[in-house]
């Protein structure tokens, strides 16, 4: 049986985890995740800062958020490139397999190229608003 499974696991796609694979995400890592995505209305791990991203997708992901007018004070962002466990646990969280990654009152959006999809389509500056993080139109207008 062990066999069969380790053969079938070689013929999986290599980005699918298979039995084998499956790493555990401590629970230590879970609940930093979660305090993390917590900690704002909406939550950005990426590589890098927002001041200095550290890969393109996550400078388009800061621009597109800095274009929305995304509140400061309701925005929070990981370096994943300072902690290893962080960078491989957020994506045994999420489900994801890249950074950047966007949280949203807590709920995950998704990468780069959906946060550009939804940012073309209206989708992402309608979620934004809902989850009143963006700066208020008296503030923008100063």
């Amino acid at each position: 049986m062990f066999a069969r499974a380790f053969q079938s696991s070689l013929r999986a796609p290599k980005f699918r985890l298979t039995p084998l694979a499956v790493r555990l995400l401590s629970q230590e890592t879970r609940s930093a995740i979660e305090q993390a995505i917590s900690s704002a209305p909406v939550v950005l791990f990426m590589k890098g800062t927002p001041q200095a991203p550290a890969c393109g997708f996550s400078r388009a992901t800061i621009q597109i958020l800095g274009q929305l007018g995304v509140d400061p004070h309701k925005f929070a962002a990981y370096n994943v490139l300072e902690d290893p466990e962080l960078r491989q646990g957020i994506k045994e969280y999420s489900e994801w397999p890249t950074i950047p990654q966007l949280y949203v009152n807590k709920d995950f959006v998704g990468g780069c190229d959906i946060v550009m999809a939804m940012s073309q389509s209206g989708e992402l500056s309608e979620l934004l608003e809902s989850a009143d993080a963006l700066v208020p139109e008296e503030e923008e207008e100063k």
